[in-house]
């Protein structure tokens, strides 16, 4: 029922209406593009402040609570000061590199943002071979930590960077394994049709016992693949003080750090897209008047209800297990998660052949 298609149909006939073809398009192309950085923002500032009530939680303690009611403006003040802080010159540093990897990191990471489908036609673009977008260019965020850690001149930053690379290119491959098993059940890769075909039950309940195994390992792949602990050791601070971004200050810095708190969102809202139905409400077969008080519920607001769930989860596995050894890290993707993957892709197949 509720449903953006309107929306945007009404906006882009009032365009064309008062200006050429072209000229509406370009106007639709800012607005898109303001409407993502504005959310993408919106989101960095919400979710850095949602784990430290929640990390606060699990430690007894309070959290931000001074600057505004709560706390609820600590990150807005973060915010602030980060934006006045000096950029600090590294010595011997490749400078053009230097500041290149932010910009790969906060790039790959809007671009798939701008992919994701948050409510019934509200979409900044929906390609026919979504899936398969998402995973290449989420990968461009490996770029920009290797040129960090390569770029900045310090042992600390180049380890780091050695670690994340392998990590992320490791534990990407069990996150793919796992979207193939939905795109094989589903026979698509387009994210509107994926999750069109959730309308009369999620895929991680009528998808079998496989799709429930793939969206356990994609959880667990798409947790390594944000370098939060217990996965952390590309930001080890007993061991390499930062990891990669060691010796970046002020708004470069702030990238990586927004691009860290965005990636958990992408990764939650892939997983709710990809298995909890994205936007589509919660129906049961045979519950008519059950399924229409669901119907009434925004699409967009059971989107972000999935999507924090998925998020919360991810914050509780890191305040809960201690830090891995990288060898047990690696071992973990290369030994058990991808051979669980590659044997579910193939249980997959067989239950949609039969």
């Amino acid at each position: 029922m509720w449903s953006f298609e309107k929306l945007t149909e009404w906006i882009d006939t009032s365009l064309r209406s008062c200006m050429s073809a072209d000229g509406a398009l370009l106007v639709e192309f800012v607005l898109i593009g303001i409407a993502i950085l504005v959310g993408y923002a919106l989101l960095a500032l919400f979710l850095i402040y949602a784990e430290r009530k929640i990390c606060a939680f699990f430690q007894c303690r309070l959290g931000p609570n001074r600057v505004g009611k709560w706390g609820i403006f600590q990150s807005v003040a973060d915010m602030i000061k980060i934006l006045l802080k000096e950029l600090i010159q590294i010595n011997k540093s490749d400078k053009m590199l230097f500041r290149l990897a932010s910009f790969f990191v906060i790039i790959g990471s809007v671009c798939t943002f701008g992919a994701i489908p948050f409510a019934k036609g509200l979409q900044a673009i929906d390609f026919n071979v979504g899936v398969f977008y998402i995973l290449a260019i989420s990968s461009l965020g490996v770029v920009g930590i290797l040129l960090a850690g390569w770029s900045s001149n310090s042992k600390y930053s180049m380890i780091g960077a050695m670690r994340s690379g392998a990590q992320l290119i490791s534990y990407e491959i069990s996150a793919g394994l796992s979207l193939m098993v939905i795109v094989v059940y589903s026979g698509t890769m387009q994210l509107s049709e994926i999750v069109a075909q959730q309308a009369d039950g999620w895929f991680i309940f009528k998808g079998h016992v496989p799709a429930f195994i793939a969206f356990v390992t994609y959880l667990i792949a798409g947790h390594a693949e944000t370098n939060r602990g217990p996965f952390d050791m590309a930001e080890a601070e007993s061991e390499l003080t930062a990891g990669y971004h060691t010796e970046y200050s002020g708004i470069q810095f702030g990238f990586f750090y927004l691009a860290e708190y965005l990636n958990l969102f992408i990764i939650a809202a892939v997983a709710s897209t990809m298995f909890l139905g994205g936007w589509q409400p919660l129906h049961i077969p045979g519950w008519d008047g059950f399924n229409h008080v669901m119907d009434y519920i925004p699409s967009f607001l059971w989107f972000f209800v999935k999507t924090c769930f998925c998020m919360f989860m991810a914050m509780w596995v890191r305040w809960s297990f201690p830090r891995l050894r990288i060898d047990q890290l690696l071992g973990l993707e290369w030994k058990i998660l991808m051979p669980i993957c590659l044997i579910n892709l193939i249980l997959m197949s067989v239950v949609v052949i039969l």
